[in-house]
């Protein structure tokens, strides 16, 4: 077992030194808000993967990369990785309507429900497909939990909540509370649904489980879909012909036709003897063509060779994509900018790659990476965690940004979820040593640890944690910063005014990326190795590659 903690002594002038000590001048808000403000402009068309969005953000990353002085870290030494993808895209209306009790209802796509398709065929045609109630849509036999109950989902549409089955259950049972588990990501709901032959699923939306509201629902589900390249055998094992979401208003219309109340029925599914009950005479019918592409995206990879140890690295993390462009919001505006998400990571990653390359050379190497397609499932990170430029094994940690405020400074900084690594006590100890600290993520229901690019690295065992801002404002506390964070999901989150301000306090981008700085150059230059707890998830994977390296 390796040693937890990080010595605080491994180098000179490290976290004790003002951030104006450090090289290059030190962390720069002007220079943070300057990248957002250019990633997130009209220009860079909200940065979809394989768009012109894309081609200007990777040209913007490596021009910024080599002006700080740092190496190409791709593949035969380029900057970039390329991601093959398939990208598939609603092409047309969708027509979609219910039969509930001998009458036809008409759905309006992206209001009434949204529907997609990752199968492998070019057109859904689906006429009166049965509609059967699956609960959580979980089959966890760790835990002695089954939803399906054996029940046969061919020919049939299954319809899941989203979340635990403990969200709003009054005391913890087999989901741990409220902090949501895997299980309880949508993506895990149209994974089980596929590999039970599901015809299709929709998630009923409810913002409270789901964290986001309809509004951002909407927006992923009108955009196109991505998915890794997969065999034709393979794409129809892993997904079913057609996937979506609905409104709770259309659910509870649904289970009133069959008879059932949903709450009641909602409140079953929380137990584990809940059955799956069939929807009455309800029948789902759903036709639209899918141009299906293949297309390349890139992660932008710059790197930073160590003086002593170059085989080990530590690597610095941020997504570049976001939404691109959608349908008009109230204001008119098309481009969905991404400014906080994640043009405000990808700045950090930028600018920890020029104050490192400005000072003395590391220990170990770092490599700072702009990883694409995190919006569409975490693609650019597990593409690179399955192909890695550099050895897994010798990855000491991933240290991934999402996120940071422009609000102003905040007397702590977050991680998000609770992963059970020691580098959530490392953040803890730098960031006392600058008058903060660090705060558990205060909404583990939310499932934010299983929603970033550093789980694509965790899941092969690599410790990884995401940084993201705190919410105790020096400027008015724990209620204001709450107040800034809620206002943004309701109203900004993946949609057009996530945008970057002349307004926007960089102050607060600075602080957060110094704290980064801070346990990076710590990594850089210590001999120790991050460790999962005992017990963790992830524990046996990193064991195995330890056993393997030695």
């Amino acid at each position: 077992m390796r040693i937890l903690l990080l010595s605080s002594c491994l180098f000179v002038g490290g976290i004790a030194n003002a951030a104006n000590d450090l090289p290059g001048g030190g962390i720069n808000p002007e220079a943070l808000s300057q990248h957002v403000r250019v990633l997130a402009s009209d220009a860079f068309e909200g940065r979809a993967p394989a768009s012109n969005g894309e081609q200007r953000t990777v040209d913007y990353l490596i021009e910024q990369f080599t002006k700080a002085g740092l190496q190409p870290g791709g593949a035969n030494g380029s900057w970039v990785q390329e991601v093959p993808l398939v990208r598939a895209t609603v092409d047309g209306e969708v027509a979609a309507s219910l039969t509930l009790g001998g009458k036809t209802l008409p759905l309006v796509n992206g209001e009434d429900i949204t529907l997609q398709s990752l199968s492998p065929f070019g057109v859904v045609d689906q006429q009166d497909v049965p509609l059967v109630f699956v609960g959580y849509g979980i089959s966890a036999p760790e835990r002695h939990w089954d939803d399906y109950k054996d029940l046969d989902l061919s020919g049939k549409i299954a319809v899941v909540l989203i979340n635990d089955a403990d969200f709003e259950a009054e005391q913890p049972g087999a989901f741990d509370g409220k902090a949501v588990t895997y299980y309880g990501r949508w993506t895990y709901k149209f994974e089980e649904a596929a590999r039970r032959g599901a015809e299709g699923v929709l998630i009923v939306h409810e913002t409270a489980p789901a964290a986001y509201p309809w509004a951002t629902v909407k927006a992923s589900g009108t955009s196109p879909l991505f998915d890794i390249e997969r065999s034709q055998d393979d794409a129809l094992a892993a997904h079913t012909p057609v996937r979506g979401w609905m409104q709770r208003a259309l659910a509870e219309r649904i289970f009133s036709a069959a008879g059932l109340d949903f709450e009641a029925e909602k409140r079953k599914a929380m137990r584990a003897d809940f059955q799956p009950v069939a929807l009455g005479d309800a029948r789902l019918s759903a036709s639209f063509w899918v141009k299906r592409e293949r297309v390349v995206s890139r992660n932008v990879v710059a790197k930073l060779e160590g003086a002593s140890h170059p085989e080990e690295s530590v690597i610095f993390s941020a997504h570049w994509d976001a939404f691109g462009i959608g349908q008009p919001d109230a204001n008119g505006q098309t481009v969905r900018h991404g400014a906080i998400d994640n043009a405000t990571g990808v700045a950090a990653v930028l600018e920890l790659g020029r104050v490192f390359a400005a000072g003395p050379r590391p220990q170990r190497s770092l490599y700072f990476v702009a990883l694409t397609a995190e919006e569409k499932g975490l693609l650019g990170a597990s593409y690179y965690a399955a192909h890695p430029l550099a050895p897994l094994e010798t990855t000491v940690a991933v240290l991934n940004i999402e996120m940071f405020s422009p609000d102003g400074e905040n007397a702590d900084i977050a991680t998000w979820g609770k992963g059970r690594v020691s580098l959530e006590q490392d953040i803890d100890r730098v960031a006392k040593a600058r008058g903060r600290r660090w705060s558990p993520d205060p909404n583990l229901e939310a499932g934010f640890f299983y929603r970033a690019d550093h789980f694509a690295f965790a899941r092969k065992g690599v410790p990884a944690i995401t940084v993201g801002a705190g919410l105790d404002k020096l400027d008015g506390g724990v209620a204001a910063g709450r107040a800034l964070r809620d206002a943004y999901f309701a109203k900004c989150y993946h949609q057009a005014c996530d945008a970057w301000s002349p307004q926007w306090d960089g102050r607060g981008l600075a602080a957060d990326t110094l704290l980064v700085y801070d346990l990076g150059l710590e990594l850089a230059n210590s001999r120790q190795w991050p460790t999962w707890e005992k017990g963790a998830e992830f524990e046996a994977a990193r064991e195995a590659s330890d056993a393997a390296r030695r």
